[in-house]
């Protein structure tokens, strides 16, 4: 017998027309789709948007508008500027979104796990005790408890009381 877990909100990733090319270039130059694309923030070195398909509830991620897979070729004003986004984006995520922790993490190159392995970005991934529980363990399968979209628009309006804009 197989076990089947339905999984609706996956309909759009399998039926949504593809980005061509970088797909983080792509949202570097479509500020007009931030709403679409769920970007939080932009400004003139970096921008901050959702991971379409989180670790958990709230997961999103910094990412440099220079396309580069070569952190030591970013500028060091790029990298401090990201530096600052993630301490801002840390406090939002544990005073403003309730996260008890947060996992930060840069996977650079694809055999360090990248999924994206042509652009460098940075994950931001809140975390709650017992937020692991056996479906993960054993079965290998997230269940991503609340709403994307609720959650894109949380932590939206949370910005302008940590992120200087």
């Amino acid at each position: 017998m197989q076990n089947i877990l339905y999984a609706p909100w996956r309909d759009e990733y399998v039926t949504n027309e593809k980005i061509e090319g970088c797909v983080f270039c792509h949202i570097s130059t479509h500020p007009k789709e931030d709403e679409s694309l769920h970007v939080l923030h932009r400004d003139e070195k970096c921008f901050i948007v959702m991971n379409r398909y989180p670790y958990t509830p709230g997961h999103f991620m910094i990412i440099p508008h220079l396309h580069t897979d070569k952190l030591e070729d970013l500028p060091q004003q790029t990298w401090l500027h990201m530096s600052k986004l993630a301490q801002q984006s840390v406090q939002l995520l544990k005073e403003g979104f309730g996260a008890q922790g947060v996992n930060i993490g840069m996977n650079l190159g694809k055999a360090a796990g990248a999924g994206i392995a042509e652009h460098i970005h940075m994950h931001l991934v809140p975390r709650w005790e017992r937020d692991t529980n056996f479906i993960t363990a054993i079965g290998n399968t997230r269940v991503y408890s609340t709403d994307f979209e609720k959650i894109y628009e949380k932590i939206k309006s949370l910005l302008p009381k940590y992120i200087d804009i």
